[in-house]
């Protein structure tokens, strides 16, 4: 018996690390996505904060189709951290709760709310200061 025991210990020790091989990769590309979905928002700034001489409306509909791809990026992001190594019924992550999600979220969020404010500062306060120049 020790000898066919002795026999079966490759056959599931290379198992093992085929399964041990399966996260990793699972993990490299998780922090490959988070870095994507990082690197995807940038344009969505640059585009509608900084390009110079644009109005508003320019710079709104500039930003509209980079919100776009950065949504697909990353909610393809999302999808990815999602996935479990070993599934279980107690784990399930939605892929709205996912980390590149709530970035992507909270990204739009602080981006909106800082657009409305350059919005009102176009509109309302930069005149009043032409107006007030020698």
């Amino acid at each position: 018996m020790d000898i066919a025991a002795d026999a079966r210990l490759p056959e599931n020790h290379g198992r093992r690390t085929q399964r041990t091989g399966v996260p990793m990769l699972l993990d490299l590309g998780k922090a490959i996505a988070l870095v994507l979905s990082i690197l995807s928002l940038y344009p969505v700034l640059l585009s509608a904060f900084f390009v110079p001489g644009a109005r508003w409306e320019d710079r709104l509909a500039m930003s509209l189709v980079r919100i776009g791809l950065a949504a697909c990026i990353c909610f393809a992001s999302g999808v990815l951290f999602a996935l479990r190594p070993r599934p279980s019924l107690r784990n399930l992550a939605t892929v709205t709760s996912t980390l590149p999600v709530q970035l992507f979220f909270w990204a739009m969020l602080a981006m909106a709310l800082l657009f409305a404010v350059s919005w009102y500062l176009e509109e309302y306060y930069v005149p009043l200061l032409w107006r007030n120049q020698p």
